[in-house]
Parts: C-alpha cells; sequence; structure tokens
C-alpha cells in the first residue's frame, strides 16, 4: 500500500505531497510550484495540495498511472470520490453526494469540482512540460457563452462584449440552495462563547464585514482603519476592496490591539496569543479549530466561519442592498454568485402576498382593474 501525506515546505509552492520516505511526487511537485511563480494564493495551494493527494490515493488504489488516465477513468475516480468515506463528514450533509443505498458519506459537490479542477489544471501543465509524453487533457471541457453581466445575455451595441468560457464537462451539478443565514439568538450566543478579543474580533469581522476565513487571517495590521472603519481585504485572486465595517466589530479589533495582541515584529493582525507559536500567524486550522470548540460550546452547530458570511450577505439582501452593491461588498467574481442572497424570507413573501390581495380588492370594490 502506497502511503501518501501532504507536508507543508519551503519555496513558491509551499506544500508538497511525500511518499513513506519522504520524497516527494514529481508531477504533483512541479505543478504546485508552477502555481507558485505564478503567484496563487497559499490556500489554493494547500487546496490543490490535498486535492491532487486524494487523486493520487485513488490511482494507487484503482493500479493505474498518472499519464495513461482517460476520461473514462476519470469517470470512475469520481464514482469514488462519492462512495468513500469521508472521516470529517461522517454524517454527510445537504450538499453531500449520496449513493444508491441512501448514505451521504461521500465527498462533497464542491469539494469534487475543485479537485477536478485541480486535476485538470495538472495535466495542463503535464502537457507544457513534456507535450511529446501527453498530447491531450483527459479531463473534457466544454465551450459556454458567457455574458459581461451576471446572466443575462447582452444584445445589440454590447453584443460583441457576450464571449465563450471553457468550462469542465464532467463538473457535478451543485444543489440549488438558498443560504441559510444564522438567527440573531444563534450569532449572539456563537459570539458570547468565545472569551478573547481576538476570537470576538475574527468572529465580528465575518458578520459583520463580510470576511472569508483567508481574507481575515491575511488581514496586517496596516489594513484596519478605525478612523474611516473600514477594512482593506485582499481576496480570492488578488481582488482588493476596502469594506465599511460595523463600530462594534471594530471596537473589539482594537481592544485586542490595545490588550492582547503578542508584541511581535509580524504584520498580521491575529497571531497566536500562547504556546510555543505566541506571535506567529494563526493559521487556517487554528482558527477552525477554534470554531469547532465554540460551536459546540455554544450548541450551535451550524455556526462556522463561512455560515456568519452567508448571515452578512443575507441580511444585508434582506434590507434591500443593490445587488451589485453587495457583489463588492462581498468580493465576488460574478454577479451570479451574489444572486442567491437575494431571495425574501416566508414573512417577506406572505407581507407582499397580502398587498397584492388588498390592492387588488380595492380595485374590485372602486371599478377600477
Amino acid at each position: 500500500m502506497v502511503i501518501l501525506r501532504v507536508v507543508q515546505t519551503e519555496g513558491p509552492s509551499g506544500w508538497s505531497v511525500v511518499d513513506e520516505e519522504g520524497m516527494a511526487v514529481r508531477e504533483i511537485k512541479g505543478y504546485l510550484a508552477h502555481l507558485g511563480a505564478l503567484a496563487f494564493s497559499k490556500h489554493t495551494l494547500r487546496a490543490y495540495a490535498f486535492d491532487l493527494l486524494a487523486f493520487w490515493r485513488w490511482l494507487a488504489d484503482a493500479g493505474k498511472d498518472v499519464w495513461s488516465i482517460n476520461t473514462s477513468d476519470l469517470l470512475e475516480y469520481i464514482r469514488w470520490e462519492k462512495e468513500r468515506k469521508n472521516p470529517q463528514r461522517p454524517g454527510g450533509g445537504a450538499n453531500v453526494c449520496r449513493i444508491e443505498d441512501g448514505r451521504a458519506d461521500g465527498m462533497s459537490v464542491l469539494t469534487i469540482n475543485r479537485r477536478l479542477a485541480a486535476i485538470h489544471g495538472l495535466y495542463e501543465h503535464l502537457i507544457l512540460e513534456q507535450p511529446k509524453r501527453l498530447e491531450r487533457n483527459p479531463v473534457p471541457r466544454r465551450q459556454v457563452i458567457r455574458s459581461w453581466q451576471g446572466h443575462v445575455r447582452p444584445r445589440g451595441l454590447l453584443g460583441h462584449l457576450r464571449g465563450q468560457v471553457s468550462k469542465n464537462a464532467l463538473r457535478l451539478r451543485l444543489p440549488k440552495r438558498l443560504p441559510r443565514a444564522l438567527t440573531p439568538a444563534e450569532v449572539e450566543r456563537l459570539v458570547g462563547s468565545f472569551r478573547t478579543y481576538r476570537d470576538k474580533a475574527m468572529a465580528m469581522l465575518m458578520l459583520y464585514g463580510g470576511l472569508r476565513v483567508s481574507e481575515v487571517l491575511a488581514l496586517k495590521v496596516r489594513d484596519v482603519d478605525l478612523g474611516a472603519r473600514t477594512v482593506r481585504v485582499w481576496g480570492k485572486g488578488g481582488r482588493e476592496r476596502v469594506v465599511p465595517v460595523h463600530e462594534d466589530a471594530l471596537r473589539i479589533v482594537h481592544k485586542y490591539l490595545l490588550r492582547e495582541r503578542p508584541e511581535s515584529d509580524r504584520s498580521e493582525l491575529f497571531l497566536v496569543s500562547k504556546g510555543p507559536r505566541r506571535g506567529q500567524p494563526l493559521t487556517v486550522e487554528g482558527l477552525r479549530r477554534l470554531f469547532r470548540y465554540h460551536r459546540k460550546q455554544a450548541d450551535v452547530l451550524a455556526g462556522n466561519p463561512h455560515q456568519l458570511r452567508h448571515t452578512y450577505g443575507t441580511n444585508l439582501a434582506q434590507a434591500g442592498v443593490d445587488a451589485h452593491v453587495l457583489r463588492d461588498l462581498m468580493g465576488h467574481a460574478n454577479l451570479d454568485s451574489t444572486l442567491v442572497y437575494i431571495h425574501l424570507t416566508a414573512g417577506h413573501l406572505r407581507a407582499e402576498y397580502d398587498q397584492a390581495l388588498a390592492r387588488l380588492k380595492a380595485g374590485e370594490t372602486d371599478g377600477t382593474c
């Protein structure tokens, strides 16, 4: 049995997949180094390292070689991902692939799609590296029309802006679900369970600023402007945005800076406060471990970091914020990602329905139509 694991390394990639003897998998090492040279974020490199680790484990399990994979093999790989046990999701979830007997133990649709993207990128790199050995990418692509303005297809003068975009033909369909916002009581319990200003500040930046985990951890001290009540955020793809943040959240950040932040020459805002890594930047694993503990303590099992961001987007959408403004606030690359928040609660729907009925009845009584 081949034993593989992901390790953190020096160099532009920062991550590598190694065997039991500590030898790096050459194909993965070259691809991650290539992405690192292209200035991909460290979070993307880490995710792709684990994605390709899963792919290599399937190759070993199926007795296949990375250089001889075809599209049919990738369909087998997708089935393998759907059916294998996910140790981090023992009970499954709404977006977990379900197999025939009804269990929900496989990888999520989002995870599988990201892994297919990593595999596609790997083969594109291998083709560039050794074109004589590999002529075509086994991950099929299809051309779709994408407009400049979300899902609207432009006509006339702007028709030339409509272009074709290449998409993964094996990509699994995502379930169409509305984002679930935490209730005010859940937010109060979750945020109230944090015992330090640092932990509360991170949670409130997600709740009142819509920041992602990676964005919170990437914040520098200089990015917080207490006077202007804004935070400068570096989002996905290196996109920069300035986000207005509620004064309650910035007040907690200020207290953290004055009372808790360790003395350090690091520029990152949030640092480890105890132990041998005191004064070093907080890691993704550390933040997620922190939230897992407090979700249980507060009995808010849905209170993961991204759920706070969902709560931010849903609350602003229900308050009537324009979709384009919300897109910029949340740092979405396109409007389609924002439109999932533009939905109405059952209460809003009932109010609109009752008002429409009242208008209809008024029209019947005064003779208008």
